[in-house]
């Protein structure tokens, strides 16, 4: 059954699950965007997100609405908020600039156009000097640090077919659960799912739209072989209080603040 976040007479906004392909793909398994239109025959797509990832999918009702909003992405117009749970400790405290052009390798999977020895990363962005590919911005904050896993904000000023999985995976912090571009037999990136959701996605003149990240993730990030001994002491002394532990109504809302002021930032 759909998640219906928001209806209107000429815009559908739901929250994608994980694990459903938007389109149908070879495997021939169920796909999402045929339960869309079984439920809404004049649905029309504008925006998608991969099968891996969960969160807002917004589609239109009418071709006026399709044309505005595919308008809206196609100037950069659109807010695109993600959170996803890394690998290894991101810098916390300020908005860092992945700006490395993508490009499409082998077996359909995307690459930065370039080597990753010509990656120039200072303490505040990675770039790399390319006339190859397609320009690819990503903004990343980082909302909770640690040794083995990072909870960041993210932002993909562009729009490119897997763009923050790639980006994340080339500066050395693949999104936990990406078997594609990630070690997917590393034990600090083993996970049931790709650990990367669509939070909110804001039209201008239109509307601003969010959903809740996923309730276990704080426990995700407890997860992994080498932590720093000061973060487990912490996280003993958050279990102690039921209160204010990982997963808690605080901590969660700790965390909700972190991402709405992170939002103006990124």
């Amino acid at each position: 059954m759909l998640q219906v976040i928001h209806q209107h007479p000429e815009l559908l906004v739901l929250h994608k699950p994980t694990g459903i392909s938007f389109l149908r793909d070879r495997s021939g398994a169920p796909d999402y965007w045929s339960e869309i239109r079984r439920e809404f025959p004049r649905a029309l797509p504008v925006h998608r997100v991969d099968k891996g990832t969960s969160g807002i999918v917004i589609v239109a009702l009418s071709r006026r609405m399709q044309s505005q909003v595919t308008r809206m992405f196609a100037q950069r117009r659109v807010g695109k908020h993600y959170v996803g749970v890394v690998c290894g400790d991101v810098t916390e405290g300020r908005t860092l600039t992945i700006d490395l052009p993508l490009r499409q390798g082998r077996k359909h999977r995307y690459r930065v156009a370039g080597l990753r020895s010509a990656i120039q990363a200072s303490s505040s962005s990675w770039r790399i000097d390319s006339s190859e590919g397609l320009p690819s911005v990503t903004r990343v904050r980082c909302l909770r640090g640690g040794v083995t896993r990072s909870l960041v904000a993210l932002q993909p000023v562009t729009g490119r077919t897997h763009q923050l999985r790639v980006h994340m995976a080339w500066i050395g912090h693949p999104i936990v659960g990406d078997t594609i571009y990630g070690k997917p037999f590393s034990p600090a990136q083993s996970a049931s799912r790709l650990l990367l959701h669509c939070r909110r996605v804001v039209l201008p003149g239109i509307g601003s739209y969010s959903v809740e990240f996923p309730g276990h993730w704080p426990e995700e990030l407890e997860t992994g072989a080498d932590r720093d001994p000061r973060a487990v002491g912490a996280s003993i002394r958050e279990r102690a209080s039921t209160s204010y532990g990982p997963g808690s109504r605080r901590w969660v809302r700790r965390v909700r603040m972190r991402l709405e002021s992170s939002e103006p930032a990124l």
